[in-house]
């Protein structure tokens, strides 16, 4: 019964930084890029839009698809980004165990 003890504080714990680490991860930011820095887009933690930018070069009436591409391009890849990270800050606590949901 101890051991069963044990295994439930460090389960406490473990969800106690997965906690605190949510919270850290809303302030934590990455930067993504498309069009050679021409539409950048900055994405937080819990995968929300912080920031887009649009330089006006590239805003051309006459092609609304090629911006809307660029859009697309640097938001996917600030997602991808921002999952990269959560994915490595929730590696240092669960020590790599891939937990389901997390």
């Amino acid at each position: 019964m101890q051991n069963f003890n044990t295994i439930m504080k460090q389960a406490k714990k473990m969800q106690e930084r997965m906690a605190n680490l949510q919270k850290e991860l809303e302030m934590k930011t990455v930067e993504a890029q498309a069009g050679g820095g021409m539409v950048r887009v900055v994405v937080n933690g819990k995968y929300e839009i912080v920031s887009l930018k649009i330089e006006k070069e590239v805003v051309n009436p006459e092609d609304i698809e090629m911006l809307q591409d660029l859009i697309a391009a640097a938001v996917n890849e600030g997602v991808r980004k921002a999952q990269e990270m959560a994915s490595s800050e929730m590696a240092k606590i669960t020590g790599g165990l891939n937990i389901p949901g997390l």
